[in-house]
């Protein structure tokens, strides 16, 4: 090649370079982030595919996932609730039948189906533990206990449970985990089907408060571990209260054994074994998130009342226990929720703790399920809501609540962290609150308090619960279901302030359509919005003032 040929050639080569770089700048560079959450005011939020979003969803029941014909007839009713998200486990068992052998057919067959159904998936990882118990390990771990130990009981009874001491289980769980979200990536990071995923599924010991096998002793009689002892000191000031008040009891000390700084007790057996299954849930975050870094959570079994660790599964990621498991467990992005107890909001405001977003990923599907999604969303900017065994029931009303969030979302999402939204639950026992937003305090009761609707005599009331937020001065958009709204001017307390305009209607297209221009009779003649129990509807509200 001579000197012109070869200048020629370098010309080329540094041509088809030039076009090479200026198509990665404006397509590769142009690619949408994967699923993430951001910080938007106060409060995190999910965004996939670029946009914020609000996770609508149902978690189906453990054993409905493993099968595509089982799930095809299962889709249409799915999107008949308004869902755009299903939560669904993956088996350790299914994917690692043999040690280092993984199979996913059954996984992809599955994904595809979601994705032609128009769902996004919230994967629940079953993998050491899933309700306490290692029920989903393959069988090559179950049947080798020397290799794979188990905690023991006060006796010395072992229990299915891996111990979360063992260096063999979590090299284990941490390798599946992360081939797992290799694969997940390399089959779904351009759809985005699935968009977080859960990493082992409520932690906890039962029937004992902690493990009572010989390395679990010797590390309970050791020194409580320096890394535990820097966050409590760094983060004194914010501890949560619960905790705060078990350290404070034995004098703040920062050295010494677990029971030497926090006491003698079922408590300080429940903190240790917190710290460890916090250390091993870690380790598979990590393991996952090195392969694809998608949100990830965990979940933890509520307390029933009167329990003592032990009797519920103790250690999981409960909010007496948050700062053991943000220390011991940083890469895990929240701490959530699953609820088979009342006390919705007591629970949610104790998650909602230390900037933890709140997300109630399993619910009783109940008939409280639907105003519980509008309070979740409306009040505390949840994630998301999801009940449990979602497509084993007919719940009208969930469908309904999440048709009002999914008409909302521009004005929600658009309104994240500037305190221009807020949510209410009432009941029977809780039939007021108050809500505040810009001059305003609306007053919120349960519609039943009229004394008119059918069930306001029943010795239980149904749920009234709505979304209410600012658009404008005097312009605010309430939805829900069994509210009555009154309006003053707390900064005016002099001023009347009366209805200039309700309407009720629809978004379509995120465009506000009028179905009805409410006055007289439904507006009790311009004294206050209301929207019936039974109904879910959408209502625009113009204020004004005089004296």
């Amino acid at each position: 090649m001579d000197l012109l040929e070869r200048a020629k050639f370098n010309m080329q080569k540094n041509r088809i370079f030039t076009l090479f770089i200026l198509f990665f700048f404006q397509f590769g560079s142009s690619q949408v982030a994967i699923p993430h959450l951001e910080k938007v005011g106060n409060n995190m939020h999910l965004v996939v595919e670029g946009k914020p979003f609000i996770v609508l969803g149902g978690e189906l029941s453990n054993s409905s996932f493993t099968n595509v014909q089982y799930m095809k007839s299962q889709w249409p009713k799915l999107q008949a609730m308004n869902l755009n998200t299903i939560l669904a486990p993956v088996y350790w068992e299914l994917i690692e039948p043999k040690e280092g052998v993984f199979d996913f057919a059954l996984l992809d067959e599955l994904i595809l189906e979601s994705r032609k159904n128009g769902m996004k998936i919230v994967l629940l990882w079953f993998g050491s533990w899933k309700n306490s118990m290692s029920s989903h390990v393959p069988s090559w771990i179950k049947q080798n206990q020397t290799k794979y130990p188990r905690v023991v009981d006060e006796i010395g009874i072992s229990q299915e449970i891996l111990s979360p001491f063992s260096e063999n289980n979590m090299k284990a769980d941490a390798t599946a985990f992360n081939v797992l979200m290799n694969h997940i990536k390399s089959i779904d990071s351009q759809d985005q089907t699935i968009i977080m995923v859960q990493p082992e599924n409520e932690i906890g010991m039962l029937p004992s408060a902690r493990d009572y096998s010989p390395i679990a002793n010797q590390l309970y009689a050791s020194t409580v571990p320096k890394e535990l002892m820097d966050y409590l000191h760094k983060n004194k000031a914010d501890l949560v209260p619960e905790f705060l008040g078990v350290w404070r009891k034995n004098g703040f000390k920062e050295k010494g054994t677990w029971e030497e700084i926090f006491g003698e007790g079922f408590h300080t057996d429940e903190l240790f074994m917190a710290w460890y299954f916090a250390k091993f849930a870690e380790e598979i975050t990590k393991a996952g998130k090195s392969a694809y870094a998608l949100p990830m959570f965990v979940n933890a079994a509520l307390i029933r009342p009167g329990k003592i660790p032990g009797e519920y599964p103790s250690a999981g990621p409960l909010p007496h226990l948050m700062d053991i498991w943000k220390a011991a467990a940083p890469s895990i992005d929240m701490f959530s929720p699953d609820f088979y107890n009342p006390d919705f909001e007591y629970w949610c405001d104790l998650y909602n703790r230390q900037s933890n977003p709140l997300f109630v990923p399993e619910h009783r599907f109940d008939a409280t399920a639907g105003p519980k999604a509008l309070f979740a969303v409306g009040h505390y900017e949840a994630i998301g809501f999801s009940p449990f065994s979602i497509e084993n029931s007919e719940n009208k009303a969930l469908g309904k609540a999440y048709a009002l969030i999914n008409q909302l979302n521009p004005l929600i999402t658009a309104r994240h962290g500037e305190n221009l939204i807020d949510g209410v639950l009432l009941d029977k026992e809780k039939i007021l609150t108050t809500v505040v937003l810009g001059d305003y305090e609306f007053s919120f009761k349960n519609s039943y308090t009229l004394g008119w609707e059918a069930g306001a005599s029943e010795a239980v009331w149904d749920s009234g619960a709505a979304i209410i937020i600012q658009t404008g001065k005097n312009e605010f958009y309430i939805a829900g279901t069994g509210v009555v709204v009154t309006f003053k001017n707390w900064k005016k307390r002099n001023h009347i302030v009366g209805i200039l305009k309700n309407e009720e209607g629809v978004f379509e297209n995120g465009t506000w359509k009028i179905v009805r221009h409410l006055n007289g009779d439904q507006t009790h003649q311009g004294r206050h919005i209301r929207i019936s129990h039974g109904d879910y509807s959408i209502q625009r509200v113009e204020l004004y003032e005089y004296k």
